[in-house]
């Protein structure tokens, strides 16, 4: 922020990783923030998630890149079988840099990295407070409560309530399918590469998957398991039984046996919906969209948190570089539209392939998407599609990639 600029008051609506991170940023430049939070203590919701190198490097920005690589876990390839074919095999060291990779890490862990941050800086968390909408008061906007009450006027308020966010209207659709997760213990003598997100497939209507989480705060080795499941099915999945789940966890990937032993209760379960949805309009009037509240989808090509992150940027630098709050609006959304609508279309493209009743995808991916992928240039394709670098969304903000190869090298298998 110039010396120019007044401090100027932010509301931010919801403490997930977008509205923790925009927190952050726009405290350090000077801005006054309060965060508003539903629950009575902020606190994560979900399992398991990559961070991508365009994430990562917000995250060096904020000073918390050790921090994630020490407790997550290096996933340096994705891999993917269906039967005795592979259909699915993207590595990071496709692209021409070979030092880049992701990070396989609980939900809970970036959160905490986050939060710890934001209780150092001493910014305001008002928790408890049930945003259910906003209104324009005399030079401001004020948040709204499901208590009746009302918040004091602010410059900005800055939605960060996700998908379902009561500050924007509604739009797009539920996916059909969404999963199942559990965090467990990553067992000895697994077969599984520890650096490696694994999948297994029968068609696009069955998926499991494992994903290395890292060590977390604590010293063991975590893994979320994940099974996709069409929300219509999942009443009927849990009147069956968790031994009737785990038979056919097991006919289609027996090496998960060590995983699917750790769960002994149905309630280690959690059942995760998806939707596809864009705000056409994601600013208003002393108001912005960030994060699935502008832009959410299918989980396909774990790009949600990382967006998230590169969301909250584009509106710091844009605030940082603007007196006038709507100019400043405009230039976010104006620095993240094209990279936004790039992984739309690319995760409406790839998630029937991976999750849909289809029966002709399924035959295209295993006979001839797959083994064409394992060619270059579609190697180095994928891998920039996964790790969030099509469209080349870091040098639009003005970002340099995170990069600690010497040191990761060093990191225990």
């Amino acid at each position: 922020m110039t010396q120019a600029m007044k401090r100027r008051s932010i509301a931010i609506a919801g403490c997930g990783i977008g509205g923790l991170a925009t927190g952050l940023l726009l405290a350090r430049a000077g801005e006054r923030v309060a965060l508003f939070e539903r629950f009575e203590k902020p606190r994560p919701i979900g399992s398991g998630l990559m961070i991508q190198p365009t994430g990562l490097a917000v995250l060096a920005k904020l000073h918390l890149a050790e921090r994630i690589r020490h407790e997550g876990a290096r996933i340096d390839r994705l891999f993917g079988r269906a039967g005795d074919r592979v259909v699915l095999d993207v590595s990071y060291s496709a692209m021409p840099r070979g030092d880049r990779f992701g990070i396989g890490i609980h939900r809970a862990s970036l959160f905490a990295a986050l939060h710890d941050a934001i209780l150092a800086e001493g910014i305001d968390i008002r928790t408890d407070h049930t945003v259910v909408g906003s209104r324009l008061v005399a030079g401001g906007r004020s948040l709204l409560f499901a208590d009746g009450q009302a918040s004091e006027g602010f410059d900005l308020v800055v939605d960060g309530l996700g998908t379902r966010s009561a500050l924007a209207p509604p739009t797009g659709y539920e996916l059909d399918y969404g999963a199942l997760w559990a965090s467990l213990d990553w067992p000895g003598g697994s077969p599984l590469d520890p650096h490696t997100l694994s999948q297994r497939y029968r068609r696009s209507s069955t998926m499991a998957g494992v994903l290395p989480l890292g060590v977390g705060a604590g010293e063991t080795l975590r893994a979320a398991f994940f099974w996709s499941l069409k929300g219509t099915d999942y009443p009927r999945s849990r009147e069956t039984g968790l031994a009737a789940w785990k038979q056919e966890v097991l006919a289609l990937w027996p090496e998960c046996e060590p995983f699917l032993e750790q769960i002994v209760d149905r309630d280690q379960l959690t059942f995760a919906r998806y939707a596809h949805r864009t705000l056409k309009t994601p600013l208003e009037d002393r108001l912005v969209h960030i994060g699935d509240a502008w832009h959410s989808a299918s989980p396909q090509l774990g790009q949600g948190a990382n967006m998230a992150l590169l969301d909250a940027w584009a509106l710091a630098r844009a605030l940082s570089e603007h007196g006038d709050i709507a100019q400043a609006l405009t230039e976010a959304i104006a620095l993240r539209r094209r990279h936004v609508k790039l992984y739309q279309a690319l995760t409406c493209l790839f998630t029937p392939v991976y999750q849909s009743d289809s029966r002709l995808l399924p035959f295209v991916r295993d006979r001839l998407v797959g083994p064409v992928s394992k060619l270059w240039p579609a190697t180095a394709i994928q891998a920039s599609m996964v790790s969030g670098l099509i469209g080349d969304p870091l040098g639009t903000l003005g970002l340099e990639e995170y990069s600690a190869l010497v040191e990761t090298q060093a990191l225990p298998a």
